[in-house]
């Protein structure tokens, strides 16, 4: 990411919440410990193939980029962006918004939420 000069950072919704299960099985998830753990490496999987532009870090995915053979940032940063909400779409992972950070020159990651 220290090369990139173009940032975006996506808030996935509800975080683990998207996991689907049987209805059945929902009555036992109350003080689950590793539904975080799970969720991310649920995440990782899923965006596995974007993770070069796209890393992920439990609810949030960070892309970035920058001017290669050519093309401008801006233009590699929309391509990216294709790709990966298209993967967010086939495996139906939802963004928050209000919460998204599109094209900016720097991006707050890891910081405490007010």
């Amino acid at each position: 990411m220290a090369k990139s000069t173009i940032y975006s950072a996506l808030d996935l919704r509800d975080g683990f919440y998207q996991i689907l299960m049987r209805e059945s099985d929902i009555p036992l998830t109350a003080g689950l410990k590793n539904a975080p753990a799970t969720f991310n490496r649920c995440v990782t999987h899923l965006l596995r193939s974007v993770r070069d532009f796209a890393p992920s870090y439990f609810d949030d995915v960070f892309a970035h980029s920058r001017a290669v053979n050519g093309k401008a940032d801006v233009e590699v940063h929309k391509e990216h962006l294709r790709k990966l909400l298209g993967l967010m779409r086939k495996h139906k992972l939802y963004a928050n918004l209000k919460k998204c950070i599109f094209g900016a020159s720097e991006i707050p990651i890891l910081r405490r939420s007010e």
